[in-house]
């Protein structure tokens, strides 16, 4: 009895009509599983968008080319992605920053009020005329060494240089070629959203021909207008 349950249990597997069924089920799946692929590429999200996950989870400015690695496409087709979005930004509450090949997703600065009382962020720091005239000669001629800012402002600049560099607005960047080697500096992007600027092309145009073999004036400044939020 057994025997011939098992003989007829196997007589069923191996029929046609059974092979016919399963070929039908596989057949099915095979176009769901198309469909759906079809259907996933149709909601694929555009390079901008995929950036701008990327940027999110960003912890740090990231260089262009790190990007272009992961997305699988070219540091120019990022450098389109990265315009695009700057432009899209805009009119939001964040901006996208881009310094030295590197961007990253920062609040806007007319929502800086917002974000201190909000992380209960109120230290302050009142930069002194002379930090801001090595940060203007910096900002605008970096990378520049020390003695280049010296011919400059008509003084020596080295506690000055100290100071910003512990804030974290400048950085070395690496030594001049020029006798004794100096170091080069040049604002960082602390700098950058110190000031609320997206790149150093924010930068207010000076309108004239700058040396930096030349002393005289860089840039003036309102003395009203010299305190930037700081997190000590």
């Amino acid at each position: 009895m057994l025997n011939g349950a098992s003989d007829l249990t196997e007589s069923r597997q191996n029929s046609p009509e059974i092979e016919s069924e399963r070929d039908y089920s596989t057949n099915e799946q095979n176009k769901q599983d198309e469909h759906l692929q079809d259907e996933v590429q149709k909601q694929e999200l555009s390079i901008e968008s995929r950036l701008e996950a990327l940027l999110f989870v960003s912890p740090f400015p990231t260089p262009l080319s790190q990007f272009a690695t992961v997305l699988e496409v070219t540091t120019r087709t990022v450098e389109k992605a990265v315009e695009i979005l700057i432009e899209t930004y805009r009119e939001r509450g964040i901006r996208l920053q881009l310094h030295a090949g590197k961007a990253q997703l920062v609040s806007a600065p007319e929502a800086s009020q917002d974000v201190q009382t909000f992380l209960n962020l109120e230290s302050t720091t009142r930069l002194t005329k002379a930090a801001l005239e090595v940060l203007s000669i910096v900002a605008y001629l970096g990378p520049v060494t020390r003695p280049q800012i010296d011919a400059i402002r008509g003084v020596n600049s080295d506690s000055v240089l100290r100071t910003i560099l512990r804030y974290g607005l400048i950085e070395e960047t690496g030594r001049s070629e020029g006798p004794g080697r100096p170091f080069l500096y040049a604002v960082t992007s602390e700098f950058l959203q110190s000031f609320g600027l997206e790149s150093l092309d924010s930068l207010p145009k000076l309108g004239v021909t700058l040396d930096v073999e030349q002393r005289g004036a860089l840039v003036e400044t309102d003395s009203e207008e010299n305190d930037i939020s700081m997190v000590e």
